[in-house]
């Protein structure tokens, strides 16, 4: 088996210099890293992770908490945090924590010890449990797409964030569908706690104020982001005596409920009632009509939130941060429009 000094002999350089190219830890010159990239691969040069590990207390690994499995969307995050995990040299170790406070600690801790350098995670909406084992374990971690309340000492976020912009880009759907002539515009919001419905929420409701209409509590429910609570709640809506003429929804998943429960009931989207959705997702132009929708960077943000956390645990005492992504707003023919340009603009 080919050790570091073989590779160094092969490369022409020092053993030090082939530890910084393999850990990263000191800048080395292109064509001296290549050759030493060279030698790796022609020796079949492997590095022994545990041994390395017991030496720096750091395992090369990170680990991720999200409900990948229920949510559709975070199927995309995954992504981007694999690309970026697998670039800077680490591994990835992932838990599914089904949007269940109790459970999401559990599968935190056993990421833990596992003895990963530092976790990323989706915050249910009752993230406690999951703040004090972190705050009591001093683990490094990012928060992604959902953020927590609980600033710092300095005023500032505890923990490192990454998310999409949200209150804007709703406000820009109801705006747009308040534009083409709707004055009763409803909204399926997701799950009460996340960061995400109350700011999507509040993008709904300035949305509503920017184009002079009231804002009326019966035309905001819950589908608590899953598509069978969206059906029902549509189902709340449509029985209204003044139902709405056109309708938000809050995620991908909630989407589907809703075009379950406009189908069950007979009506056309959108000859018969407007659609615009928070969530872009890879078959919505495959819909007839092709679904109008804010698209979220979530690749973007995955990568994003390993780069912040590799950056975290260069410099644990850096002061933590939020980090927003912009969105796109998709514009297709679920709202009513004729048939527009697919192009996105960033909101």
């Amino acid at each position: 088996m080919a050790t570091m000094a073989d590779v160094a002999r092969r490369a022409g350089v020092s053993v030090a210099t082939v530890s910084h190219v393999l850990n990263g830890t000191r800048p080395v010159l292109p064509h001296t890293r290549q050759a030493v990239l060279d030698a790796v691969e022609e020796l079949g040069y492997t590095t022994n992770t545990l041994a390395r590990s017991l030496v720096t207390a750091r395992t090369r690994s990170i680990g991720l908490a999200v409900s990948a499995i229920s949510n559709p969307y975070f199927t995309e995050i995954l992504q981007g945090v694999e690309a970026a995990v697998l670039e800077a040299g680490y591994s990835l170790l992932i838990a599914d924590p089904h949007d269940d406070p109790e459970h999401e600690r559990k599968v935190v801790q056993l990421l833990h010890e596992r003895r990963v350098d530092g976790v990323i995670v989706a915050p249910s909406a009752d993230p406690r449990g999951l703040l004090a084992y972190l705050g009591r374990h001093d683990v490094p971690a990012v928060f992604l797409d959902r953020l927590v309340d609980g600033p710092g000492t300095d005023g500032g976020p505890r923990f490192d964030q990454v998310c999409a912009d949200n209150a804007e880009p709703m406000s820009r759907l109801v705006t747009h569908l308040a534009a083409l002539g709707h004055r009763r515009i409803g909204l399926v919001a997701g799950r009460p706690g996340l960061s995400t419905t109350s700011e999507r929420i509040s993008g709904y409701r300035s949305g509503l104020a920017f184009a002079g209409l009231a804002y009326d509590g019966r035309l905001l429910v819950h589908g608590d982001s899953e598509s069978a609570g969206a059906e029902q709640a549509t189902e709340a809506l449509l029985s209204l005596g003044v139902p709405p003429t056109a309708l938000v929804t809050g995620n991908n998943a909630m989407t589907i409920g809703v075009l379950r429960a406009l189908g069950a009931h007979g009506l056309s989207v959108p000859d018969d009632i407007a659609l615009c959705c928070f969530d872009d997702f890879a078959w919505a132009d495959l819909f007839s009509p092709r679904l109008t929708a804010i698209a979220q960077p979530g690749r973007d943000i995955g990568a994003r939130a390993v780069h912040v956390l590799l950056e975290r645990l260069a410099e644990p005492d850096r002061p933590a941060r939020t980090v927003r992504l912009p969105c796109a707003f998709v514009h297709r023919t679920s709202c009513g429009c004729p048939s527009p340009s697919e192009e996105g603009t960033p909101s």
